[in-house]
This record gives C-alpha cells, sequence and structure tokens, in this order.
C-alpha cells in the first residue's frame, strides 16, 4: 500500500514539475489573425491605416487591412487591390505617406 502511494505520488510531482509539452498547446503559437471569408470591395487609400499578411498558419492566406476607423478586413492574397496596396504601404519605397 505504501509503495503504491509513494509511486503515485512521484507520479504526480513528476507531472507538476514537468514543462514538456507539445508545441502545439502553447497559447503562442496559435495564429492570431486568420481569415475565413474575403471582401471584394476596395477601399479608398485614405481609410486604410495598414495591411498585414496572414499568419503563416492560418488555413487561407490573404491579406488584412486596418482601417482608420479600426475596422478589419480581409482580402484574398491574389486581389489585385490588395496586393498593390500591400506593395504601396510595405515596400520600402511606398511606406512613407499613407495619406
Amino acid at each position: 500500500m505504501k509503495s503504491i502511494l509513494l509511486v503515485l505520488g512521484l507520479l504526480l510531482v513528476s507531472i507538476c514539475c514537468c514543462n514538456a509539452r507539445p508545441k502545439a498547446v502553447g497559447y503562442s503559437s496559435m495564429p492570431v489573425d486568420c481569415c475565413f471569408s474575403f471582401s471584394s470591395l476596395r477601399l479608398s487609400l485614405k481609410r486604410v491605416k495598414s495591411i498585414s499578411r496572414t499568419h503563416s498558419g492560418c488555413a487561407k492566406e490573404g491579406f488584412i487591412v486596418q482601417t482608420v476607423r479600426g475596422r478589419q478586413i480581409c482580402y484574398s492574397q491574389t486581389f489585385p487591390w490588395a496586393v498593390s496596396v500591400d506593395m504601396k504601404l510595405n515596400s520600402p519605397e511606398g511606406s512613407g505617406h499613407q495619406s
């Protein structure tokens, strides 16, 4: 009886002290910004605050546009307007003035 309690106690201690876990379990490895549907409406560049690509772990790749009013709109990675805006705002030559 004492040996069973000792084994269970050691098992419990090892579980509590062990911090090894699969990487996918950690919150930091989960995709933050993913798109599940895409817009086809073009915005005026004046309304675009920023544009970024979706996380590499997302099922669908695309762009996320942050508007000056705080909305987030998803666009397909092949949508010409979004590709153009990404090049204007995120290229070294076009990253200066956003209005």
